[in-house]
């Protein structure tokens, strides 16, 4: 960060187009609409990670027009590029589903790619699905060239407060035979009536509120609904912002700190957050040189306390949050608590505690955010868990309802189709523990996320009397007895490898243990005689990741050297 009188707006840019041997570049340039004065303007990108694949990303190319004219009227030169998105509602429960975590790095990639390639000197990055988020973060923390995220903003939800964890459960619910066929198609036909983000405290709001907490974007870009006034106002702020942060020369690394992280970490666990907080922030921290680990969130997560009952664990939707103020007023509650440091500057210029300076506290008598003295939970429920089963860690989310401990006889199965069939033919009963391994970042290829399995678990009624543990990991809509992100990872001879049917397993929220019931030199045994088995991918994307991508207790990253 420096003085304005220091600042070279255009460093990236001159080398592109400055002098008569850059006269290529310019013709090039002139091609898509450049006038002469503005190879003398810093250059913005400008990325829209827009597509039809998905609601949560449908609009968000008309996003990117704003955001994109509002650079240009601030005395910058915008330059709009798009990136991949896929959709985790769409391909949930199939082989689809391999590429959604790697597509948060395909993702990181293709902007920076971009960006360093065309030598723009400044970016902003519209996202909308749940790994579009940390993936934009990603892409500005390795560029460290001026940066704003733009959250395209939540879905509405449907009648009766429908969304699609909604749709996930009735499938459970159509099996059993507790809602008819057309109470089905009726909940399939309108629990996603238009343009948005996942409507519940799930993986997008999530990180969305991370981000914002970060100081990445805006105040309020979490909370604001996709198709609003609001959203759009976001888009045109941003441009005056990026433009601001390219005359003082702020970068993301002088946003992003310990500190920044710790606060994101701490809003996370207010809001009851996914799980996929603690997998994204880790890789988040790395490509910003940030020393972060799996003990920070057990330090952090042990001074604060659930206070929003917000879905899926709770009663509320996004939307209900947005209407009384979003998560700037809980972020000042915070700070006044001690619990964020508010000397972390943002994209406003100013620090965290300038901008909620003035913020208005919640309307007395609302029951979305709980007070600091009634906590849904007194501590996280992003319990980090640690034990004979995952001596790297796994990740449970445990609300408070679930109680503290769990103990069952394994299930075992060795892919979430396996598992969801057993599941919907009436195979898994209570007391079972289903356990679906060979689905980590390597074994998979990909880490699937395993709502299909929790939503099929709920809707049959078992929420309260089956536990499900996974080297996968979950959608921000699962809830339940759910332990992820197990590590090692099965396919890396991890201790989840050698579990048989009807092992006894005992998980404990309070002590933050998941254990094989089972003696050391039995454990030894049995990991003696375990043999790898075959990659499933052995060309293309899926091959490429497995063989680089690094555990989920690093982040699951890409460029980790042995």
């Amino acid at each position: 960060m420096s003085n304005d009188q220091e600042v070279d707006q255009r460093k990236h840019s001159k080398v592109i187009v400055d002098g008569y041997e850059k006269a290529p570049s310019r013709a090039m340039l002139r091609a898509v609409g450049f006038k002469s004065s503005d190879f003398q303007k810093p250059q913005i990108g400008v990325v829209s990670t827009g597509s039809m694949i998905t609601p949560c990303n449908m609009h968000l190319n008309s996003l990117a027009d704003i955001a994109a004219n509002s650079v240009d009227q601030s005395g910058g030169k915008s330059l709009i590029f798009n990136t991949i998105t896929v959709s985790d509602g769409i391909s949930m429960g199939t082989q689809g589903m391999r590429y959604s975590l790697v597509s948060r790095e395909v993702i990181a990639d293709s902007i920076e790619a971009v960006v360093a390639g065309e030598g723009f000197d400044g970016l902003i990055a519209i996202g909308g699905c749940d790994k579009n988020i940390p993936a934009c973060a990603m892409a500005m923390a390795r560029l460290d060239r001026p940066s704003i995220f733009i959250y395209g903003g939540t879905i509405q939800p449907g009648p009766n407060n429908t969304d699609i964890v909604s749709v996930f459960e009735a499938v459970g619910s159509y099996a059993s035979g507790s809602i008819s066929e057309k109470e089905f198609k009726q909940i399939e036909s309108t629990a996603i009536p238009g343009p948005g983000s996942c409507a519940g405290m799930y993986t997008a709001n999530t990180m969305a509120s991370a981000i914002e907490t970060l100081g990445l974007s805006l105040a309020n870009s979490s909370a604001q609904e996709a198709v609003s006034d609001s959203k759009k106002v976001d888009c045109d702020n941003a441009g005056k912002a990026l433009m601001h942060l390219i005359k003082r020369g702020i970068k993301p690394s002088d946003i992003l700190s310990k500190d920044s992280f710790e606060n994101a970490i701490t809003v996370i666990i207010a809001l009851g957050g996914s799980t996929n907080a603690v997998l994204h922030l880790l890789a988040m921290a790395h490509d910003a040189s940030i020393d972060l680990s799996l003990s920070d969130f057990t330090r952090i997560g042990a001074n604060v306390p659930v206070l929003g009952d917000l879905r899926p664990s709770g009663k509320h939707m996004m939307s209900e949050l947005i209407s009384i103020g979003g998560i700037q007023p809980l972020m000042k509650i915070l700070l006044e608590e001690g619990l964020l440091n508010g000397d972390c500057l943002t994209v406003s210029g100013k620090t965290l505690s300038e901008n909620l300076t003035n913020v208005k506290p919640y309307p007395y008598g609302q029951e979305i955010i709980k007070p600091l003295n009634n906590p849904i939970k007194k501590d996280s429920h992003l319990a980090i868990l640690y034990g004979n089963l995952a001596p790297e860690g796994a990740v449970a989310k445990i609300s408070g309802k679930e109680g503290t401990e769990f103990k069952g006889r394994a299930r075992v199965f060795h892919s979430e189709e396996e598992a969801l069939n057993a599941i919907l033919n009436d195979k898994i009963v209570s007391g079972d523990i289903v356990v679906i391994r060979y689905e980590g970042p390597k074994g998979g290829p990909g880490m699937r996320e395993m709502l299909s399995p929790t939503g099929a678990i709920i809707g049959k009624g078992l929420g309260d009397s089956v536990a499900l543990i996974t080297d996968g990991r979950f959608s921000g809509g699962s809830h339940g007895f759910v332990v992820g992100h197990i590590t090692p990872e099965a396919a890396l001879g991890g201790p989840i490898a050698i579990i048989e049917e009807n092992d006894q397993i005992i998980i404990n929220s309070e002590l933050k243990t998941i254990n094989l019931d089972l003696g050391d030199s039995a454990i030894s045994d049995r990991l003696e005689r375990w043999q790898p088995p075959e990659a499933k991918s052995k060309s293309g994307l899926l091959s490429k990741y497995a063989r680089l991508v690094s555990s989920a207790s690093l982040g699951a990253v890409t460029d980790i050297e042995e």
